[in-house]
Order: C-alpha cells, then structure tokens, then sequence
C-alpha cells in the first residue's frame, strides 16, 4: 500500500485509525496489493527483481525511471511499482528499487502494465509538511526500451471538501484497479495531508477498463465526513475537486444505548459497502452518538459497532451492512437499545433461523437482536436455555448461547414446540414456537415467525412515564411470507404478573406507559395461515424515566 506515512496526523487527533482495504490484500511498502483472478497466482513484488513464470520465455527490455519534484529536481523520495497485466508475468509486480538520483532501471518481459509513482515533496527545509503526488499509468504497453519521466509538476489537486467550517481533514485514500485479457491489477494511495496531486500518464486504455475509488475522511467533534466517489472510465484521473452543497449529502446518525455496566468505551466504524476504502474506528462512551455527513453517490454503506465490555470480556460487535442512503435526508441508526428479541431474516438466499435436514434439526435464531435488529456477536444474557418437545414429550434441552441447538429427531411426521429463553442482567426474552415436522431429504426450513415491537426510546434506552405511547408491531419470517391468521399483543407493567390486550391498529400499539423507574413488558401471540404459531414474552422490555416538565 503506498502509505504517504511522511505526513502524519495531527497529535491533537481522538480517532483511532484501522488501515483496511474492504476486501482487499493490504501490504507492506515493499509488497504488491493485488485482485488476482482464481487462476493466477500473486508473488510479492521485489525491487528491481523479474520473476518470469516457469517454462515461460519473452523478450525482455529495460525502462528507465526519471522521478523529478514539484520543483522539477531529481527526486529520491518515490515509490514506483509496475504490476504486469499480461505477458509471462501477469500477475505479479515489481516494485523499482530505490534511487538517490531520482533515476532508475529496470528489466521487464514485454507485454501490457499498470504503473503507479508516488512522490513525497517536501516543501521546504524547516517544514515537516509534504505534498503527495501520486501518478498512475494505467496502460504501459512494453515492446522496446523506453524512458518514462514520472514528473510531479504534471499533477492536479484532490480537492474535496464538505461543506461544514468545523471539519478538520483526516486521510484520503484513492485506489485504481485495471483489467486486461482477463487479469486485474490494483494500486493505491493513502494519504494523510490535504496536499495531494493525482495524474494520469499514456494513452487512454480500454473503455470501462479502469475503475476509481476516491474517499476523503473530515473529523469533526460530534462525528466524520466521509466524500466519496466512484468513476470507470478509460484513464486515471488527473486530479479531483468536489465541493458538495449541504443538500447533496446525507446525514447518517449513529446513535448507542448503554452497553454492560461498568464497561468503557465502544467503537464505531463507518465505511463504503463496496470497493477499497481508508477505515476509520471513532470511540464513544455510550449513551452517546456521532453524526456522518455522508455521499450517497459512494453507495451503501456498513456500520460496524463494537459495544463496550468489561475489560478482559469479548465485546459484542454488531453489523449493520449495505445501509442505503439519500442525499438531502437523515438516518439514524441505533446500536444496543431496546426491545431486545428474535429477529428473522426473510430476505432472498437468507441463512434459515432453524432448519431439518433428514432427522437432525438446528436451531440458530437470534434471540436478543437489538430494537433495530442488528444480531449480536456476544449478546448479553445470565442464562439461556432451547428445549424442543415432540407430541408433548421432551426432546431435549440445550444451554448455552441464546436461540441455539443441534437435535436429532425420528422420522415419522409429528407436532413440535420449541422455546428459547434467555435471561439478561434486568428483563428475560421467551419465543415458543409449534409447528409439524417430519423427515426431509434436503435441508428445509421450518416455519417460524418473530414479531419485533419498536418503541420510540431515549438514547438511554427508556420511554418518558405516564406518558401516552405507541410501539411498532412488526411481523417476520414465515407469517411474513404467508400471511397471519390472528395476532394478540399484550402488555403488563407489572413484571408480566397480569396482562392487558391491546389492539394492533395500523401495524402500532398505543397504550399508557408506568410511572418512573417503571418497566414494560410486552408479548405477542401470533398463528399463520398454515396454523403454525409463536408466543413471544418480554419481561422488562424496556424502563421509564421521569417525563420532562412543560416550559
């Protein structure tokens, strides 16, 4: 990876940084990054060194290499790297070795290359600040010997701004990757100074054969700009400016509940769905939450939200992957709050929740997926327990992780009730679902349904009392898909000891919330067409707290 380390971040810096590339190999200065395909195979580049594939024979001609500054001077302050797109080496990288003259040799086997240069220029003697200039050759076709100038006068800014004066500038990361007869090459720039230059060199390659990503990271106090872009066209880019308007953004805000008591610090990162990025870890003491002025032009985007934990406990890390966004509107999206329950995933080629495959049946559902339904990689429970029942006879009882377990079944076709209990540190989630089942010969999913209620809470994870309320009632998995034939939802505020019907009335429960320190409980019984049901119990779904007083 070409790493511009001659320009770090300011000290005064609270992000915490992860250098990742989504996706990709990411190296050291001395090594190749590259998205090979299947059939070939990567060898770290090596300076100055060719490493011709067995058997393979070609004519092999020099490049000679002339790096100059911004200021026109020979330079030593580069790193060149050709990656070979075909030919016998195709495949594979050389990286040039270094110079203090600014020039070097190398030999290469003729055939089709990516070259990419990076240029530190220091902008005086009693200045620590450098200008990056990064010049990309995404066709180099070698059938002689050439010299190639890599001049850093040649290049044009990477401008791009948010459009907010609070925001101080982060890192920038700028990858290429380019295709040819079948072989892909990549290359990249991550830079930490607002200084840099980009250039395309040579002719123009095939069209579409080159494809772009630029992402520009801002920290502000209460979040990040993430400015990002994606182009496939026929050539590098010859710098970049884009100054957004407030209305072209979206604000994402991320918001986290309280994790486990006594825990410390948890850590949020924001990155594109798709293609190479820089990957920015921000920290947050929940409550709290931080706001992302975000391009939707980039595309989807992944949160990745790793909840506080005591220390020398595993944290629990929630995903919320391909989160789409809309310029000119707000997202939030909550980590780690109430109501904590089963969640279902219905979508097409899904993993199923509890499936039989001849006489074994496993059961994976996702018992304590936060109010949002993001599943959890450490839920946090006291004790858990799946017990399965076939015709009213003990199967068998399971403990451990919430929602899991591994049964084997006889064959002939009967009726099943299989409950998931977990307990957390205050409130218990229980799901009993019936349904009829016999041997299979493929993998089958069983029917199981989940209701999710999505109250409007606090960042702390609490409803104001005796306050008017109205909860979400969302219906998943198999009643989803089939219809539902009846659906009662209840409530009790005292531990589950007495219940109230409410009406489910436009997908929404209104009801009357306790008073304060109070708890909700909630539960849902619901039957699908095809008779197979679900009882779902929140004990202490949620708390309240003191209701603000009229001004």
């Amino acid at each position: 990876m070409n790493d511009s380390s001659n320009s770090p971040a300011p000290a005064t810096s609270t992000t915490t940084r992860r250098r990742v590339l989504r996706g990709l190999a990411v190296t050291t200065a001395a090594t190749a990054a590259l998205c090979i395909p299947a059939a070939a195979s990567a060898t770290p580049a090596t300076p100055g060194a060719r490493r011709p594939k067995a058997g393979a024979t070609s004519a092999t001609y020099t490049l000679t290499l002339v790096h100059r500054s911004r200021t026109g001077a020979p330079t030593s302050s580069f790193r060149t790297q050709l990656t070979a797109l075909s030919g016998p080496d195709a495949g594979t990288s050389l990286l040039a070795p270094e110079a203090a003259s600014g020039t070097v040799t190398v030999q290469v086997p003729a055939g089709r290359y990516l070259l990419d240069s990076t240029i530190s220029t220091k902008e005086t003697d009693d200045t620590e600040h450098r200008g990056i200039d990064w010049l990309v050759q995404p066709r180099l076709d070698v059938d002689r010997d050439a010299t190639i100038v890599l001049d850093a006068r040649t290049t044009h800014p990477v401008d791009i701004r948010p459009p907010v004066a609070d925001a101080e500038f982060e890192t920038c990361g700028a990858f290429i990757e380019v295709t040819y007869e079948g072989t892909t090459g990549f290359a990249n720039l991550v830079s930490y100074t607002p200084d840099t230059r980009l250039a395309h060199l040579g002719p123009a390659t095939e069209s579409g054969a080159v494809r772009t990503w630029v992402d520009a990271y801002w920290n502000r106090t209460v979040g990040t700009c993430i400015l990002g872009y994606t182009f496939r066209t026929d050539r590098a880019l010859d710098g970049l400016v884009r100054h957004p308007a407030p209305g072209d953004l979206t604000t994402l805000v991320v918001r986290a509940a309280p994790g486990e008591p006594g825990a410390g610090a948890a850590t949020l990162d924001v990155s594109p769905s798709s293609g190479p990025s820089p990957s920015i870890a921000r920290a947050l003491t929940p409550p709290d939450s931080l706001t992302y002025l975000v391009t939707p032009e980039r595309g989807p985007f992944d949160l990745v939200y790793a909840s506080s934990a005591e220390p020398e406990k595993t944290p629990n890390i929630y995903y919320a992957l391909g989160v789409g966004l809309t310029a000119g509107t707000t997202k939030v999206v909550t980590f780690d709050t109430p109501v904590f329950g089963p969640a279902l995933d219905s979508s097409p080629g899904a993993r199923s929740a509890a499936q039989r495959t001849g006489n074994a049946l496993d059961v994976t559902v996702p018992l304590l997926a936060d109010g949002d339904g993001h599943r959890p990689s450490a839920p946090l429970f006291t004790a858990a327990t799946t017990t399965l029942y076939r015709d009213g006879a003990l199967v068998g009882t399971r403990r451990g992780t919430p929602g899991q377990g591994s049964f084997t079944l006889p064959s002939g076709r009967a009726t099943y009730l299989l409950t998931a209990t977990a307990t957390r540190p205050r409130g218990s989630v229980t799901a009993a679902w019936t349904f009829t089942s016999a041997k299979t010969t493929t993998a089958t999913e069983l029917p199981l349904s989940a209701v999710r209620f999505s109250p409007e809470l606090g960042i702390d994870g609490t409803a104001p009392a005796r306050t008017a309320s109205t909860v979400g009632v969302t219906v998943l998995g198999a009643a989803e898909r089939s219809g539902v034939r009846s659906l009662v939802v209840s409530v009790s505020t005292d531990q589950g000891a007495s219940w109230t019907a409410v009406p489910v009335t436009g997908g929404r429960i209104a009801f009357t919330t306790p008073g304060d320190g109070g708890a909700v409980s909630l539960r849902a019984e619901l039957t699908d067409t095809f008779g197979n049901t679900v009882t779902q119990t929140h004990i202490d779904a949620y708390g309240t707290r003191a209701a603000a007083k009229a001004s």
